[in-house]
């Protein structure tokens, strides 16, 4: 095996392969990237068993075909501390050497058999369906502000993706709540029949999230029972999904909350953070005292101080006070894209209806606090 690529080319694919790979160490293999060589394209391949990404570089210099799996954190980044199109000329010694040259560089990279890398069957029963790019990926980063840490309630691990229906139209929703918040987002889809509900896992999420960041093309995607393909350009992602059932959320989105509050995004996270980093524990919350034309903000802590800070705002309704997790009510601020985010109470201890008039398809549920 032989071939020369630009640094840069590579680079880039290597970058998404660092979130894929296991880190470990469970399996040495899991650690490798899979380098092959074959009809005048370079492959690279990385998994972790519940995810697998493929990658297609066409860009490359093929001098002899082959295919062999080396590590790929130090290939990666020996990469990121050789210049910038730079030209790499990779050759495969023996079966556990890589040589890797560049100007006046020289590295011997140790390697491991293909035979011990995974192999998948890319076999999938539903036809594709192809998704508007940049709204899926601002319904993955809408949605995955809240997906659940707690590894106990698997289900609750991922973004659950579901069918749904309003006015005629179909939508593809992606819904995820960690019990404490929750995040629903949808899409407009075709060949809505061609999709079964799935959720689908945290690490895929995020994953997905920078590679439509980076990478541009016609977003497919395709589902089996237990997996899903994201086909992106030369890149594809697949990934098993979470075996569990995904809660009736409809059940926790509060339809009758009549009491609305008006403030600027922008203002209020602002606001918000100031005043908590009074608190070194976050979880210690913020109150807002609710009036007509304003919000107080404020932070008590028992071990750290106290903070306050004066906000305007628009309330249809009587003074209330009422507390969050700061850092949730942040995160969920910082996805509003119009410049006001409105906020539909019920009552202090009720769950609280966050929408954003700029993305109709888009709203957040938030539990207050008691403090």
């Amino acid at each position: 095996m032989q071939f020369v690529v630009k640094r840069d080319t590579l680079l880039k694919s290597l970058n998404f392969v660092q979130g894929v790979v296991e880190k470990k160490n469970t399996l040495p293999i899991l650690s490798n990237v899979l380098i092959q060589l074959k009809d005048k394209k370079l492959s690279l391949v990385a998994t972790d068993l519940d995810i697998i990404f493929y990658d297609e570089i066409t860009e490359v210099k093929i001098v002899k075909e082959g295919s062999t799996t080396t590590s790929a954190a130090i290939i990666y980044d020996i990469l990121r501390k050789i210049p910038s199109d730079a030209e790499l000329n990779f050759e495969l010694k023996s079966e556990n050497k890589l040589s890797l040259k560049s100007e006046n560089a020289d590295f011997n990279l140790l390697c491991l058999p293909i035979d011990n890398f995974p192999t998948f069957a890319d076999e999938f029963e539903n036809r594709e369906i192809t998704l508007n790019k940049g709204r899926f990926l601002k319904l993955l980063n809408k949605t995955r502000i809240s997906i659940s840490n707690d590894d106990t309630r698997h289900y609750l691990n991922g973004v659950f993706l579901h069918i749904t229906e309003a006015n005629g139209q179909n939508f593809l929703t992606g819904v995820a709540t960690d019990s404490h918040r929750l995040s629903s987002s949808s899409l407009e889809i075709n060949n809505a029949e061609e999709f079964k509900s799935l959720i689908l896992p945290r690490k895929t999420v995020f994953q997905l999230s920078t590679l439509l960041t980076e990478i541009q093309g016609e977003l497919l995607m395709q589902t089996s029972e237990n997996k899903i393909k994201f086909s992106l350009g030369n890149t594809k992602l697949i990934s098993k999904v979470i075996d569990g059932k995904f809660p009736d959320y409809k059940k926790v989105v509060p339809t009758s909350n009549d009491k609305s509050l008006v403030v600027s995004s922008k203002e209020f996270i602002s606001s918000i953070e100031r005043v908590a980093s009074v608190s070194l524990d976050r979880k210690e919350g913020v109150k807002l005292s609710i009036a007509k034309d304003h919000i107080q903000v404020s932070v008590n802590s028992a071990n750290s101080g106290e903070g306050n800070e004066k906000i305007n705002a628009k309330f249809n309704s009587e003074n209330m006070n009422i507390s969050f997790n700061s850092k949730y009510l942040v995160d969920i601020a910082s996805e509003i894209e119009d410049q006001n985010l409105k906020m539909n109470f019920k009552d202090p201890v009720s769950p609280v209806l966050i929408e954003d008039t700029a993305d109709k398809n888009s709203y957040y549920v938030i539990m207050p606090m008691k403090i």
